[in-house]
């Protein structure tokens, strides 16, 4: 039987779309990064600061920080200064010719600059517009700043730590809900491609970080308040019991999930204690999930009792979801995916660095993250503008052409 294509085989699913970018820091670029991976072609419009995302984390070379290179892989960058009349005419002449276009500039900002939605349909009228923010259009809290930590917070996802270990909230230490929005306003822009080619026309999409959040909190943990909205309990035992965490061994940790009666049945003949399968508690689904603080506790003790590497053998054997618990350095050398490819090395386009690429065709030329301003030229020229016409916008500093800062630089 044939093989399948992978992303990295063939025409992609989004050849020949066209995306304007307008995002910046995390959330909007990885919905983008997405698109770009499926085909797309993705231009990144930047101020003349350039994306802050440029300055944080490692730096490979000035402005190209590691949290940038992780979410703007597959894009081209060309700097406009939107606050000058001249900038804003000069996107307007590139907007007619994208498909999709994606911001996460507050609503009365995009209005103000004349981008709203009602004004690119009169330009494009099948456009799919995306708007991402904290929250969503509808509702008193809309245009409010946002970032990943105030959602977390503001969303019960704080509180559960708290709830699950009797210490005091905590964020959880990754930008989750920049992500997941990320991913959620990709995945509405593939629907809305999708309708237009069914039906031609285009969409308005607003994706919130507060909304996607609470539909994953809620989801997990609204609880008896599914059937009870007055009077029932929130939360769901399984996951917010104390004992629900790397379990200790002998000489480290171990993440294991004993979970149906066959896995049951298994780790209590490892333990010694095929007994127990008589008790309710431990014996039935049902008797678990009304047990899960004492359930999850005796996993806890018992796990002490061994290694890790003993756990793991015996727990393999017995079909037992485990692994060794990973730290970001040794996840990063996991065999599991060097072998299938998820993170590989590559070299920088034009900066002739080496980085390592977190699930990206690497290798394909012009898929590097770009440098800022990098493309401000050939994107330009490509829009039908002579030289003359870019010359002047460069002296005025409406645009900035990177590869001229970057030959001066070196």
């Amino acid at each position: 039987m044939a093989q399948p294509l992978s992303l990295q085989d063939g025409p992609k699913a989004l050849d020949g779309v066209r995306v304007l970018d307008l995002t910046s820091v995390i959330m909007g670029p990885v919905c983008t990064q997405i698109l770009g991976g499926y085909g797309a072609q993705v231009v990144k419009i930047e101020p003349p600061e350039g994306d802050i995302m440029r300055h944080a984390g490692a730096q490979c070379a000035p402005g190209m920080g590691a949290m940038f290179v992780h979410a703007n892989h597959y894009k081209k960058s060309v700097v406009i200064d939107l606050k000058s009349e001249q900038g804003r005419d000069l996107l307007w002449q590139m907007i007619p010719e994208y498909d999709v276009f994606v911001h996460n500039i507050r609503r009365d900002a995009m209005e103000r600059l004349g981008l709203g939605y009602e004004a690119l349909r009169a330009a494009r009228p099948d456009v799919v517009y995306v708007a991402l923010g904290g929250y969503s259009d509808d509702g008193p809290y809309a245009g409010r700043p946002a970032y990943d930590d105030i959602i977390q917070a503001q969303a019960g996802l704080a509180s559960l730590y708290a709830r699950q270990t009797g210490n005091e909230p905590a964020y959880v230490p990754s930008l989750i809900v920049d992500r997941l929005t990320g991913i959620a306003a990709a995945h509405r822009v593939l629907a809305a491609l999708l309708r237009r080619h069914a039906c031609g026309t285009g969409e308005y999409i607003n994706v919130s970080m507060f909304e996607t959040l609470a539909e994953l909190v809620l989801s997990d943990h609204l609880g008896g308040k599914t059937l009870d909205p007055d009077g029932g309990d929130t939360g769901y035992s399984r996951l917010l019991t104390r004992h629900r965490r790397p379990y200790r061994t002998r000489d480290g940790y171990i993440a294991a999930v004993v979970y149906n009666d066959k896995h049951w049945k298994a780790f209590l003949d490892l333990a010694g204690e095929p007994e127990k399968l008589a008790d309710d508690r431990y014996g039935s689904a049902a008797g678990r999930a009304r047990n899960y603080d004492v359930v999850y506790e005796y996993l806890a003790d018992t796990f002490q009792g061994g290694t890790t590497n003993y756990w793991i053998a015996a727990l393999t054997r017995a079909q037992i979801p485990c692994a060794r618990v990973n730290d970001v350095a040794t996840l990063a050398a996991d065999p599991q995916l060097r072998a299938t490819g998820l993170l590989r090395a590559y070299t920088h386009d034009s900066l002739g660095v080496s980085l390592q690429a977190i699930n990206k065709n690497a290798a394909h030329p012009d898929y590097s993250p770009p440098e800022k301003g990098a493309h401000t030229v050939q994107v330009l020229a490509g829009h039908g503008l002579a030289q003359p016409a870019i010359d002047a916008l460069l002296a005025n500093q409406v645009v900035h052409d990177g590869r001229r800062q970057w030959v001066l630089e070196k």
